[in-house]
């Protein structure tokens, strides 16, 4: 009985040291270390999933046609990711001037970068990349959603539905990675993507009924 008894001891405390080292790691993991890609990709794919499908459904309130639609989508697509690249480029390589800037400073020595220092300051370029196919990805689903439907009515139902599942998709996957509490993410990425594309979908119609 001694025996037994100190061998559930011995075990006892070594789960207790097992999920005390569970719980110093999750405490200790730093989710602001993925901020800056987490931030570039979702933005990037929800802008082109909300904007390629906004333009679409502002086509779809006026004209039934297929093909006016998914050229718009596509003009959209290519718009939106060279726009991304521009402006991610030049906001990523401001940032990196002004880190060497401060390190040139605080090393104080004009025009020398450790090694070790050029390896962590930010990469315009894959930043510029990373936005543009992410736009892409994000913008290619209405596109592929409303491609092969011929009904009208059917087709605009079809790309809202599929947005929303994108969406959803979207904000969970940013919530898990960041840490962040995943129904809060989702409710406010759906929420919005479907206030960007009732908006522009009433304000085409609108218009349209004009005769402007």
């Amino acid at each position: 009985m001694a025996a037994q008894n100190d061998v559930s001891v011995a075990v006892y405390g070594d789960k207790s040291e097992q999920n005390h080292t569970q719980v110093s790691i999750e405490e200790e993991f730093d989710y602001t270390q993925r901020g800056q890609w987490l931030r570039a990709a979702i933005l990037g794919a929800t802008d082109g999933l909300v904007s390629v499908s906004s333009l679409m459904m502002g086509v779809g309130a006026v004209k039934q046609d297929v093909r006016a639609m998914i050229l718009t989508g596509f003009a959209g697509l290519v718009a939106g990711a060279c726009s991304m690249a521009i402006g991610e480029f030049v906001s990523v390589h401001s940032q990196r001037d002004v880190e060497v800037a401060q390190i040139k400073r605080d090393n104080r020595i004009a025009g020398a970068i450790d090694d070790g220092e050029k390896e962590v300051l930010p990469n315009p370029i894959q930043a510029a990349l990373a936005s543009a196919v992410a736009f892409m990805l994000g913008a290619i689903v209405p596109l592929l959603a409303a491609s092969f439907i011929m009904d009208h009515n059917i087709r605009l139902g079809v790309v809202v539905a599929t947005v929303s599942l994108a969406l959803v998709v979207f904000g969970w996957a940013g919530a898990v990675l960041g840490g962040s509490p995943v129904v809060k993410s989702c409710f406010r990425i759906v929420v919005g993507g479907w206030m960007a594309m009732a908006i522009t979908f009433g304000l085409t119609k609108w218009i349209g009924s004009t005769g402007v």
